[in-house]
């Protein structure tokens, strides 16, 4: 459960290969820069269960890589009722993610649950899924889960 005075934020898309992983990936390397990692659990989940088990797409890692030195290691896992409790903050990135987020969110949900445009242009920003799609894709998704993010951490540590 998640207590008072740690913070934690789960990005959640279709797959947990793509988008998800990279607004994790993201926030992680920037919460570790600006030394406050400590102070979060930081995840990463998908609606479905398509993809769980899996690593990143590749084409996510390469866009990681190309753009902040990083790689990710998350092995694809479907959100949980528990995670309602475990996180304050649970990010979708399109539509559909925000409604299978709040069909399986549970009455006594202790999660804010936002779509991650919140924090994008005009405050209601799609983060499209670049799955089907080539490296233009992957990378116009990269920028805005980084803008994105970079808004959140902002807002939700402003001191740091």
């Amino acid at each position: 459960m998640a207590v008072a005075g740690n913070k934690s934020v789960l990005f959640v898309c279709l797959g947990n290969i793509c988008r998800s992983v990279t607004g994790e990936a993201i926030f992680r390397k920037l919460a570790e820069e600006k030394g406050f990692a400590s102070e979060w659990k930081i995840d990463s989940a998908a609606t479905s269960t398509y993809q769980i088990g899996d690593e990143p797409d590749p084409r996510t890692n390469e866009t990681l890589k190309k753009n902040m030195n990083i790689q990710s290691k998350h092995i694809a896992r479907q959100i949980t009722k528990q995670d309602f409790k475990d996180f304050h903050y649970i990010f979708g990135f399109d539509e559909s993610n925000m409604s299978n987020i709040n069909r399986v969110k549970p009455k006594d949900s202790t999660a804010e649950v936002l779509l991650m445009g919140k924090y994008g242009k005009n405050g209601n920003e799609i983060v499209e899924d670049p799955y089907y799609y080539g490296k233009e894709a992957f990378e116009r998704m990269f920028e805005q889960c980084d803008r994105c993010v970079r808004a959140f951490i902002a807002e939700v540590e402003p001191g740091k």
